[in-house]
């Protein structure tokens, strides 16, 4: 890749990243602060699903707006409004005004991403395009790591409303650089006629989009499965909340820890291949989970969970934009969006009432069979996507 491509891929990531920070932060401060404000547990899941609601049902049009007119308008707006939802309860402290703030962050935030995916992308050589995803990758594993830390850091020093204003502080330099046209990324080429044209459903009658979008949406349901269900888990096991963290922590770890080296494993190894391995080896750890009532037994099941499912983002955005049509590789994303979101808002209802009413084992095989039925899936989509690559 040529140092020209280097510098605005790079400031692609550090804004998002950025903006990554205020987001996570702010979900994690709403639920806090709900928390703090005596609100039920009720009042929270619908906070936290509001995150996810627009974003589900609006990330193919953006998509498509994205197609159409480049990545800066869009992150530009998706930037202002993350900063703006974030300080909407600074400026107006109450439960009421938390309703409005989790829908203009999470809707902002959506456009910012599937924006800067796309621009990584399209500033990418194939031959470097999953190495970059991977730099992605990594970028939101940090932002992850930073969100949780400052949000709780700040509430216990500063108190709530500033922690708010605190986060939407991360977005001035995002807003700063997109409004002052300091990112050097060109317009978008003129597409073929007709490229940014056609139904959604174009996109899953492809057979290669078709296979990834499935593979996707079982591992969707396996980190939806993680967030919620590890939980439950460790305090039934008599874990405390520190040992809860511990156990999560070695989670994190390792989704940094895989994606660290993915350089290597993109040299090495085929996209398909390292999907069914990430499967398989999600689907081991899920399996093992129930039998799993100590601190150390945990954190090592977590570790080889978070090795599973840290590595696949990077393959999948990678095959996603070199599969898309021409001209709607922006729209593909926010199909993959739409269903990472969608999964967020409807799973955990369906995880709690099955865990209410038959324990979490069931839950965590029956995403064990899942992900096992989805590597003999994956497995047979790498020997199609071999037999095309012979022929051409």
């Amino acid at each position: 890749m040529s140092n020209n491509a280097i510098r605005p891929l790079a400031l692609v990531i550090i804004l998002m990243v950025l903006d990554h920070i205020a987001f996570n932060g702010s979900r994690i401060s709403v639920t806090l602060y709900a928390i703090f404000l005596g609100e039920s547990a009720l009042t929270v899941g619908t906070l936290l699903a509001l995150y996810a609601l627009l974003p589900a049902v609006f990330s193919v049009a953006a998509g498509r707006w994205i197609d159409r007119i480049g990545i800066i308008k869009p992150m530009q707006i998706g930037s202002i409004g993350v900063g703006v939802g974030a300080v909407l309860p600074y400026l107006l402290p109450g439960v009421a005004i938390l309703y409005a703030a989790c829908v203009v962050v999470g809707l902002a935030f959506m456009l910012v991403n599937v924006a800067a995916y796309h621009a990584v992308g399209e500033l990418s050589q194939p031959e470097d395009r999953a190495i970059n995803f991977s730099y992605v990758a990594l970028g939101f594993s940090t932002s992850m790591f930073i969100a949780p830390i400052l949000a709780g850091v700040s509430i216990d020093s500063v108190g709530y409303r500033n922690t708010f204003a605190l986060l939407a502080a991360f977005t001035v330099l995002p807003i700063v650089v997109l409004s002052f046209k300091l990112l050097p990324i060109p317009a978008p080429a003129p597409k073929p006629e007709g490229s940014t044209g056609g139904n959604v459903m174009d996109l899953l009658r492809d057979p290669q989009l078709r296979r990834l979008y499935i593979t996707m949406a079982v591992l969707t349901v396996a980190w939806d499965v993680y967030s919620f269900a590890i939980p439950i888990q460790g305090s039934s096991a008599g874990l405390s909340a520190s040992e809860i963290g511990l156990v999560m922590a070695s989670f994190a770890a390792a989704t940094f820890v895989v994606r660290l080296a993915m350089p290597f494993f993109v040299q090495h190894v085929k996209p398909w291949t390292m999907l069914i391995g990430a499967l398989l080896t999600a689907g081991v750890s899920f399996f093992l989970l129930p039998f799993a009532t100590t601190v150390g037994a945990m954190m090592a099941l977590l570790f080889l969970l978070g090795l599973g499912l840290g590595s696949p983002q990077p393959m999948i955005l990678t095959l996603l934009h070199e599969s898309a049509p021409a001209g709607r590789a922006a729209e593909a994303l926010g199909l993959r969006t739409t269903l990472i979101n969608g999964s967020q808002t409807v799973m955990p209802l369906i995880f709690g009432g099955v865990g209410a009413a038959l324990g979490m084992m069931p839950v965590f095989w029956a995403m064990s069979a899942a992900l096992v039925v989805g590597s003999l899936y994956a497995r047979r989509a790498s020997r199609i996507a071999a037999e095309i690559d012979m022929k051409a």
